[in-house]
């Protein structure tokens, strides 16, 4: 489980196509430290196992699946991502429950930049939009974020400098796609009143 909050920029260093899947080198000083094979560490908010880990870099691999619900698969070297290292039991849970488990992808529509903080809109898929409220949390390219404002095919957020600053949210721009997960919370009372036991 993580929390959103984004430890560090790492960057890819190596990037491999297998054809129905890529194997990624990042590095990432911070999340490497004591990182073993079978860790987990999330990549712009997908939970990637590592495979191997050799100094401040790891390497992971990216199955079909991932590929089809994540931006990952347009990454290439040189691209920067956002890092975070799972959360230890008993520490604080600084934004929200997050899995790393992507639900789609949206694409920045717009950013208006105001003295100390960008208004960013962006593009929700239909079937996502039913969990998505105005003030409920969202998870964007791994940054646990609360929604401004939310419609049928979109959300506004507001990223603070802090954002800005770390994240690759920062230098995101209109046309760039992002990875979305949406609370957990929501899906799991959609499915529980929604099952067959629900209205006995």
């Amino acid at each position: 489980m993580f929390t959103g909050i984004v430890e560090e920029l790492g960057e890819i260093t190596a990037a491999e196509n297998l054809g129905d899947s890529f194997r990624f080198r990042l590095r990432g000083p911070v999340v490497t430290e004591g990182a073993r094979h079978g860790d987990s560490i999330a990549v712009n908010g997908v939970c990637l196992t590592v495979v191997e880990h050799e100094g401040d870099e790891f390497t992971a691999d990216v199955m079909a699946e991932t590929l089809n619900r994540s931006s990952l698969g347009a990454l290439a070297v040189g691209s920067r991502v956002n890092l975070e290292r799972p959360t230890a039991v008993g520490a604080r849970l600084g934004g929200h429950i997050v899995q790393g488990h992507v639900d789609g992808t949206g694409t920045i529509l717009a950013r208006e930049p105001s003295e100390h903080w960008d208004l960013v809109t962006v593009s929700l898929p239909a079937d996502l939009s039913r969990y998505v409220v105005e003030k409920g949390s969202i998870t964007v390219d791994g940054v646990s974020l609360t929604v401004v404002e939310a419609a049928a095919d979109r959300f506004t957020i507001s990223l603070i400098p802090t954002t800005l600053a770390l994240t690759t949210l920062g230098v995101k721009q209109p046309g760039d796609p992002v990875n979305l997960e949406v609370d957990i919370i929501a899906k799991y009372v959609e499915r529980l009143l929604t099952s067959e036991g629900a209205t006995r």
